[in-house]
């Protein structure tokens, strides 16, 4: 490959890094712009999104950046004809507590909730729900999105407006008034020299931060979902994005229950089991597929270059969500002793800091910035997040919440403190 000389190199091609392209090519008309990424775009970590978005945080400064990034979701989306399948069917969050105060106090005073009380009324308004949950809160500003298709609306966009894309791997990262990227392509290698880089290198931004003498305090869990084509019209269409609130012990027999308590490494799941089941219609109004996810793995993983050696990979995951999703969702149940024929099972990195919020902004060396730690919420916070990276780039007005998102917040004690003493990660 031939040596080249951009302006800015962004390092890493999933939703992050385009949407920070995107926003320096087409808001700041930045004309040199180079994505780099060994990976077709949005083909790793990206392309194992959920694909839904909320405002629901129990902090205001995610609250308002996810409502950032949800405004220019809805300008995109109006802009596109909708190329990305916006929908707004919001959060369920339900729970057969009979007390619900903390929830309600829990969520700030900006984001439009409902509350739902009456058994009777809950019914009627989810039907598709176990009849012993006891209160839903709803939260209004959420749904689900395309993020491939956002994605490629973003590429098509930003490459007309002058960036570029290098197929290569980044191996080394030398500077002194410049940056000099070794890059391992197909072609062979080449020297990319920049004026401005930026990590969004995904699962791999700390190795990448190394590369430009920064430690960043990541870390990398690998969660699970799975997909498939609900033939017994278990899940009703224009059922919003549900979440089961409650942790839960698995529908075993009690001979299955005494053989997994027997076992050292299945015992976990005849015990009780953490929160967060979460279910969903795909595919739309007409669709036929249903997803389910449970992030229940709290194991620290180093991400690997082929997804599919990634020893956290749980091949009984399937069975566990189903199980867990229908003690929530009754109808689902059919499908524990008779698995649905057609279905996908698959999984990607949650890159995150400790208080589970991004990172955004300037890294130590001038010149070298971060866009990374989308924990989870990647597709829904991309908007917010590339624009914030491109504001810091450019010089231009920052949002009041770009100091707490940015590395200068690891030095703020007192906002620590308050987020490890809340417990509530907003972790899905």
């Amino acid at each position: 490959m031939a040596d080249q000389e951009v302006e800015i190199a962004v390092i890493g091609a999933g939703i992050a890094g385009i949407a920070a392209a995107y926003y320096l090519c087409v808001e700041h008309k930045r004309k040199s712009v180079l994505l780099i990424d060994s990976r077709q775009p949005m083909t790793y970590t990206s392309a194992q999104s959920g694909d839904n978005y909320r405002n629901w945080w129990p902090h205001h400064t995610m609250t308002s950046f996810t409502n950032d990034s949800i405004d220019e979701l809805d300008r995109l989306a109006e802009e596109s004809n909708d190329v990305f399948n916006m929908t707004r069917g919001g959060y369920v969050l339900a729970t057969r507590q009979d007390d619900v105060t903390g929830i309600i106090e829990s969520i700030p005073g900006d984001i439009d909730v409902a509350h739902y009380g009456d058994r009777e009324l809950i019914r009627k308004t989810f039907p598709a729900l176990t009849t012993d949950i006891k209160n839903v809160v709803h939260i209004r500003r959420g749904g689900d999105i395309s993020g491939q298709q956002l994605g490629q609306y973003m590429l098509e966009r930003l490459r007309a407006a002058g960036g570029r894309k290098l197929q290569g791997d980044v191996t080394a990262v030398e500077s002194d008034s410049k940056y000099r990227l070794a890059v391992a392509g197909a072609d062979g290698p080449s020297t990319v020299t920049a004026d401005v880089v930026v990590n969004a290198a995904g699962p791999f931004a700390a190795r990448v931060a190394r590369m430009l003498g920064t430690d960043l305090p990541l870390k990398n869990i690998y969660h699970q979902k799975i997909a498939f084509e609900d033939h017994l019209n278990a899940i009703p269409r224009d059922m919003p994005f549900s979440i089961d609130l409650d942790a839960k012990r698995l529908g075993w027999s009690e001979e299955e229950r005494s053989m997994l308590a027997e076992d050292p490494d299945l015992k976990w799941l005849a015990g009780e089991l953490p929160s967060g089941t979460h279910c969903r219609p795909d595919g739309g109004p007409h669709g036929r597929w249903v997803k389910l996810g449970w992030a229940y793995n709290k194991k620290i993983s180093e991400p690997q270059e082929d997804m599919a050696n990634e020893p956290a990979i749980d091949q009984s995951f399937p069975e566990i969500v189903i199980r867990g999703a229908a003690e929530f969702i009754p109808a689902l149940r059919p499908y524990v002793s008779a698995p649905p024929p057609r279905f996908s099972h698959y999984g990607g990195y949650y890159a995150m800091t400790e208080e589970n919020w991004p990172l955004i902004g300037p890294l130590d060396n001038k010149g070298a910035f971060v866009i990374a730690a989308l924990s989870g919420f990647g597709s829904m916070s991309a908007c917010a997040a590339g624009k914030l990276c491109a504001a810091h780039i450019c010089g231009s007005p920052l949002p009041e919440y770009a100091v707490d998102l940015s590395l200068d917040r690891l030095t703020n004690s007192t906002l620590l403190a308050e987020l490890e003493a809340s417990g509530n990660k907003g972790l899905l």
